[in-house]
């Protein structure tokens, strides 16, 4: 069992976010869901635990960047540049997870939409000074992730210029099962990372699937050696 942390799901309550609350709290982790609301949070756990005995809350916001370890931000795009600043306090030099994609739709489908900074996850980090940022998990279908009795069937593409942050990250997405944590290099990438997301979403609707994305020839001893040397010495001593 891995040590358990606190995760806070800012703006969890869109189907990402339930989908990552509940992989996260089956993986060992009490989680925070935020909203701006709080009752509704509250709503949307009760709904999304069915009767399940799961470390899941729903709170206000605030409150989950004030309480949790770890914040991952999953609100649309258009609320962030909003949204962060009046956070930045709570979340301070936390670990932040940005899994936004800032997408737009036209009459020919899902596109890219360019943001000032390069990428949501860059925006994020020029919005909290302070904050360990880290941009993951973009192409995890939510309809998987909701699904326990089904394998989510991704790598999940991890970038940071934060060694070790990007380490428990890496370490979050393998205890996902059917996902795969793979370095993918800089922060700057988050672009790419981003607006790949476009091309996936693009493929689910024309072929009705929930596509995943599986980088070839990489064996997992490698990997997993690698992924465990971005952690601290002492966090790789304790860890199983």
């Amino acid at each position: 069992m891995a040590d358990q942390r606190t995760i806070g799901l800012l703006g969890g309550t869109g189907p990402q976010g339930r989908g990552l609350a509940l992989r996260l709290a089956l993986a060992g982790h009490r989680v925070l869901l935020g909203s701006r609301d709080a009752e509704r949070a509250a709503g949307i756990v009760a709904d999304l635990l069915g009767g399940r005995d799961l470390p899941i809350e729903g709170v206000a916001n605030p409150d989950a960047a004030q309480g949790a370890e770890v914040v991952f931000l999953v609100f649309p795009y258009a609320g962030q540049a909003e949204v962060l600043p009046g956070l930045a306090g709570p979340i301070g030099d936390k670990v932040v997870v940005d899994v936004i994609n800032p997408l737009g739709w036209d009459d020919r489908g899902p596109y890219l939409l360019e943001v000032p900074e390069g990428s949501a996850a860059e925006q994020a980090a020029a919005l909290l000074p302070r904050a360990r940022v880290v941009a993951a998990f973009h192409h995890a279908a939510p309809k998987l992730l909701a699904d326990p009795e089904r394998q989510v069937e991704t790598d999940v593409l991890v970038v940071s210029d934060d060694p070790a942050a990007k380490g428990l990250v890496l370490e979050l997405a393998d205890q996902i099962p059917g996902c795969r944590g793979v370095d993918a290099g800089p922060l700057r990438l988050a672009r790419q990372l981003e607006g790949f997301t476009a091309v996936i979403v693009g493929i689910n609707r024309r072929h009705k699937i929930h596509a995943g994305l599986r980088i070839s020839r990489l064996g997992d001893d490698k990997r997993r050696r690698l992924n465990a040397e971005l952690r601290p010495a002492d966090d790789r001593e304790e860890g199983p």
